[in-house]
């Protein structure tokens, strides 16, 4: 990008893949549906794709839903991050 451009603007809605990055405990896949479902219900849980880490430390969860928008963006992010077991949310 050269100084002076913006980077491209989302433009909603659209389809936005999220991944979840946490601690590989037994409830965690339920917790992040959870989230999930209050911010972005309907979204096609026969694409989620789980792994786990090689120490099976960690689970990665990559979700696509329906974005509407930044506001529904963040407000996922923050929910996610108050469960305690995210670490990141990319």
């Amino acid at each position: 990008m050269t100084e002076g451009q913006e980077p491209p603007k989302i433009e909603f809605p659209c389809e936005y893949p999220i991944k979840v990055l946490g601690k590989n405990v037994d409830d965690f896949p339920l917790l992040v549906l959870a989230v999930f479902e209050r911010h972005a219900a309907g979204f096609d849980q026969e694409a989620i794709t789980i792994k786990t880490s090689s120490k099976a430390t960690f689970t990665s969860m990559t979700i696509t839903i329906t974005a509407t928008g930044p506001e529904q963006l963040s407000e996922l992010h923050q929910d996610l991050m108050a469960t305690g077991l995210v670490h990141m949310v990319i």
